[in-house]
C-alpha cells in the first residue's frame, strides 16, 4: 500500500513540495522530517493510531519520520 503518491507532493518522501502545511494541524516534534520549523506539519497526510486507543496518551503519529542528523 502506498502512503504517498500525488504530483503535488514529493512522491518519494511524502513531503509537500509546495512549501505549505496541513491546515489546522500543529506539531511540536522538531526532529520530524515533516516539521517546518514553525510547528506545522508538511506531510501529505497524517496517520494517527492505534485503533484501540482510549485516550490521547495512547495515540501516536504513525507518519513521524526522524530527521537525519
Amino acid at each position: 500500500m502506498a502512503l504517498f503518491g500525488s504530483t503535488e507532493y514529493g512522491s518519494d518522501t511524502g513531503k509537500r513540495t509546495d512549501g505549505k502545511h496541513i491546515r489546522g494541524i500543529s506539531c511540536d516534534v522538531r526532529n520530524c522530517v515533516y516539521h517546518d520549523g514553525d510547528n506545522y506539519c508538511t506531510a501529505e497526510k497524517i496517520a494517527v493510531g492505534p485503533s484501540y486507543a482510549t485516550s490521547c496518551t495512547d495515540t501516536v503519529c504513525a507518519t513521524f519520520k526522524q530527521r537525519s542528523l
